[in-house]
């Protein structure tokens, strides 16, 4: 049991006003000894002075991992009408493995990779990730087999279990609630720019004439060098936390923490709490969020048939690497969209992924009955099915907000990306031959998938809406307002500092006077 725990107990209660309650420091967050006795208001003004400078150092280089990132994901769609099956002898329940193997490994090592962002320097946990997945993504090009695809799709996912999440625990440490729902769209809209960017190298490779090397194999090559680079730039720029961010002064970083304090989940704990970890386990929001990321990850393996389906419809190969960069725009700009509307209207992220998944629903209707001859109208509707990732992408942001306690939120984080791997991981086998060309069957899975996620977005609302009121009618909760550490002064001798409730790494539910954002 924790220090903090024990102010549960009936002695606390019955002595609480008698003393105050000294914790120690790897109970609390890494932030609370940057401005423990830290008095006065944050300026407005130079709090988003702060914001933008933190914005100017970290988001292009978010944005930039999430393009590479995505683009080295859907290389193994780009490369399937570049040779790779032919060039590997793959069946279609080969390649459909290859698709499968990235996120059953994205599953296993998701919880280890949480743990591994919690324990070590999260920037630097990450760089050598993308080191890794670097070089296994140029090993691509030497493979001449299933055997080897196999292996070297195995070591991706392996590696971008740490991106997303790593990318989630950022986000909440350097931005408030409402600027975390924006800077998660920024930075997920770039597998958008991703699709835009393959479309356009895949249409270039088509055009290299080499006898020992094929179309698949550069684009292997030029994507894995580009990652290399990326690994690079995160290694020495990236920050770990605002509370060593290379880029700010110690006054900075100590306004950086205190202008998210709002959030009540502070920025981080490196020390494991089981307790927490069994909070998450047994708290229903976690399974509602991991149910509703399964189900919105159903159609995510349309991003390895994209371009065969394309091509079924009746276009070139080059037609088709040029008419992905589409799909590219389509989802910058919903998710963009979708973003900012939520963050411009309070409590809005459920309302907001409801309206968005609408087109879906009806893209899938349109594939389903539109004449197969009408391949302009075929195309359309599958763009239409673009449109929800909106929904996915206020998920992550909604997730974060509504978590607190850091080994609470990393456990969660990775229920909820375990369970967008299995969604992903399950929806590449119901695309078989048999169902071609038009396949109905995946499409009508597809669009329960989708209609069910509309469903559960509006169940969790409800939810935290009554709990939100019910805290509202218990009142202030003084259990945690006299809690403090022992850090050296400046004359050396060890005083004693008060730390804020925010700063104390309690669970949401620990604090009654946590709000949920609806």
């Amino acid at each position: 049991m924790s220090d903090i725990d024990e102010k549960h107990d009936p002695q606390f209660e019955k002595g609480k006003e008698l003393h105050h309650v000294e914790v120690s420091t790897k109970e609390v967050d890494t932030g609370a000894a940057l401005i423990a006795g830290f008095s006065g208001e944050v300026d407005p003004q130079e709090a988003e002075r702060i914001r933008r400078k933190i914005d100017w150092h970290i988001l292009p280089l978010m944005c930039i991992l999430y393009w590479v990132q995505f683009m080295d994901k859907t290389t193994l769609g780009s490369a399937a009408i570049l040779g790779i099956r032919e060039d590997n002898n793959l069946t279609t329940n080969q390649y459909n493995w290859l698709g499968t193997i990235f996120y059953l490994s994205y599953l296993v090592f998701e919880y280890p990779q949480n743990l591994a962002l919690q324990r070590f320097p999260v920037g630097k946990w990450m760089s050598v990730n993308i080191f890794i997945w670097s070089i296994a993504l140029c090993c691509h090009a030497a493979c001449h087999n299933f055997a080897g695809l196999f292996a070297v799709r195995l070591i991706l996912g392996m590696c971008e279990g740490s991106i997303t999440a790593g990318f989630m625990i950022v986000s909440s440490m350097f931005y408030t609630r409402t600027e975390q729902t924006l800077r998660v769209g920024y930075w997920f809209l770039m597998n958008g720019t991703a699709q835009i960017i393959s479309g356009f190298i895949s249409f270039g490779v088509l055009h290299i004439k080499t006898t020992t090397f094929h179309p698949w194999q550069w684009l292997m090559i030029i994507t894995g060098m580009i990652t290399l680079v990326c690994a690079v730039m995160f290694w020495f720029f990236f920050p770990d936390s605002p509370t060593n961010a290379w880029f700010l002064t110690m006054e900075e970083r100590a306004i950086a923490v205190k202008r998210i304090k709002e959030n009540q989940t502070g920025v981080e704990n490196k020390h494991f709490k089981r307790e927490q970890m069994i909070e998450a386990l047994l708290d229903y929001k976690t399974w509602l969020f991991a149910l509703f990321s399964a189900l919105d990850n159903v159609p995510n393996s349309l991003t390895n048939q994209r371009t065969i389906i394309v091509s079924s419809f009746g276009f070139t190969n080059l037609q088709t690497t040029l008419l992905a960069c589409v799909d590219g725009v389509v989802e910058i700009v919903t998710i963009w969209t979708g973003v900012t509307i939520a963050a411009r209207i309070p409590n809005s992220r459920a309302y907001v992924s409801f309206i968005y998944f609408i087109p879906n629903i009806l893209g899938v209707f349109l594939i389903n009955f539109l004449p197969w001859e009408n391949k302009v109208g075929l195309l359309f509707a599958q763009w239409l099915t673009g449109i929800g990732t909106t929904g996915f992408v206020l998920s992550l942001s909604w997730l974060s907000s509504v978590t607190a306690g850091h080994t609470k939120r990393i456990t969660t984080n990775a229920i909820m990306l375990c369970a967008y791997c299995i969604g992903n991981a399950a929806a590449p086998f119901m695309w078989q031959s048999k169902y071609r060309p038009r396949n109905h069957v995946p499409w009508i899975i597809i669009g329960i998938s989708y209609a069910s996620c509309m469903a559960i977005v509006l169940a969790i609302r409800f939810l935290l809406s009554k709990e939100n009121k019910k805290r509202d009618m218990e009142g202030h909760d003084d259990t945690y307002d006299d809690v403090y550490i022992e850090r050296p002064g400046p004359d050396g001798k060890m005083e004693q500092v008060k730390v804020d409730k925010e700063l104390l790494d309690l669970t949401d539910r620990q604090n009654r006077d946590f709000r949920y954002v609806l």
